[in-house]
């Protein structure tokens, strides 16, 4: 049981303090209290977010208690975990919005019926100044410094703002709150898990450990998955967009994607990984990964139809042959039927930014009537049958 919970896990501090736990909840008859914190920052989960709750899912298995908080307070601070800068606060509305949209989604993980739901406004609203004070004196100024974020951003003399030094502190104090045994959280959040240890012991609780998962990485093979960055797959994107996102990770991220978003068995994995050292087709991997994500998230019959819609959508050479997406001219927002081409591109693809649709059409991603067109301002008269490619999976006729 220990070696299954340990699996995967980056950081566990300290190091026996998983063991410790058990056994303490054990002599004491009781569940543990698992933590996981968020700010609904953005409204979609993605398999990033999902390698930290399909741990908290094997806890939740052997009858431990799950607590999810949600930051309805932090997040109209906003955390400084890894930027440059501070973040833009959300208002309360943009939290309560987001916030139902991530709940909805854990089920696709954990069984939120037996997962305690709370709203950290509701004790972080009630602090009056004097207790806030209180709080803040039993951390120093050094050790906020010790967070390599704050530490580059005061070298660089870039400027920090005192309520982004208030964000740990007020992070740590939920664990004070919940009586939290374990806290999760990607390596990113180490410093803010072991705030929560500190804040427990100056309040004379028993400190909780801290267990952080790896940070998966995007689609570029680079920077962790994180929708700001545009390279993550969703945990609600349909199956056949789910499959064309894993077909097009880089091969260097295989064997991390085999590890942290599959639940094949340790053999499996080991089999798999073990192919791609034997010369194995990295498409031939890239599939089974691609269909074992989608089973989890949709079923194995469409898993099945996604392959099918991949391979006459991608492996097919002949553009007339893919599957286009209708799209009705009355219903864009055009002049006398013409369009800027970035402008077109921008309203059939409303989730990409307008700079994305700019570049990808200046490095000759967009594609009219199987002709590539460069040109950003290009105009383009809006008739019925015009086929246009927009990267490599978004395909739309006019009607």
């Amino acid at each position: 049981m220990i070696r299954k919970l340990k699996e995967n896990v980056e950081i566990i501090l300290p190091e026996n303090g998983l063991e410790e736990k058990i056994q303490q909840a054990e002599k004491e008859n009781r569940k543990l209290i698992i933590k996981l914190g968020f700010d609904p920052t953005a409204p979609d989960l993605h398999l990033g977010h999902a390698v930290v709750l399909k741990k908290l899912k094997q806890f939740q298995d052997l009858g431990h208690q799950i607590v999810i908080i949600v930051g309805s307070f932090t997040a109209r601070i906003g955390d400084p975990t890894g930027k440059n800068k501070a973040r833009k606060p959300l208002t309360a509305e943009e939290v309560h919005h987001n916030a139902e949209t991530y709940i909805s989604q854990l089920s696709k993980v954990i069984d939120v019926e037996k997962t305690k739901i709370v709203f950290n406004s509701e004790w972080l609203d009630a602090l009056n100044f004097s207790k806030v004070i209180q709080l803040m004196s039993k951390v120093t100024v050094a050790q906020l410094m010790h967070r390599n974020d704050f530490n580059k951003r005061f070298s660089e003399n870039t400027p920090i703002a005192m309520h982004e030094l208030v964000y740990p502190v007020l992070q740590g104090f939920d664990s004070v709150q919940i009586e939290c045994d374990i806290e999760m959280g990607g390596t990113d959040q180490l410093f803010n898990c072991k705030m929560g240890r500190q804040l427990q012991e100056s309040h004379g609780k028993s400190p909780q450990i801290v267990m952080c998962m790896p940070l998966l990485k995007g689609l570029d093979g680079k920077e962790k998955m994180s929708k700001s960055l545009n390279n993550i797959i969703g945990l609600t994107d349909e199956p056949n967009e789910m499959f064309g996102k894993t077909m097009s990770i880089p091969d260097s991220l295989i064997d991390e994607f085999i590890e942290l978003t599959t639940d094949f068995s340790p053999e499996e994995k080991k089999s798999l990984m073990q192919n791609i050292l034997n010369g194995e087709n990295p498409m031939n991997i890239k599939k089974l990964i691609a269909k074992n994500i989608i089973t989890q998230y949709h079923d194995a019959e469409s898993a099945e139809n996604a392959e099918l819609f991949f391979m006459n959508q991608f492996q097919s050479k002949n553009f007339e042959e893919k599957v286009f997406e209708p799209v009705f001219i009355d219903s864009l927002h055009h002049i006398q039927h013409k369009m800027v081409l970035s402008e077109l591109c921008h309203q059939l693809k409303c989730n990409e930014s307008k700079s994305f649709i700019r570049r990808l059409i200046e490095n000759g991603g967009i594609q009219i009537n199987n002709i590539k067109i460069t040109d950003p301002n290009e105009e383009i008269k809006l008739e019925k049958g015009i086929k246009i490619k927009i990267g490599k999976r978004s395909f739309f006729e006019l009607l």
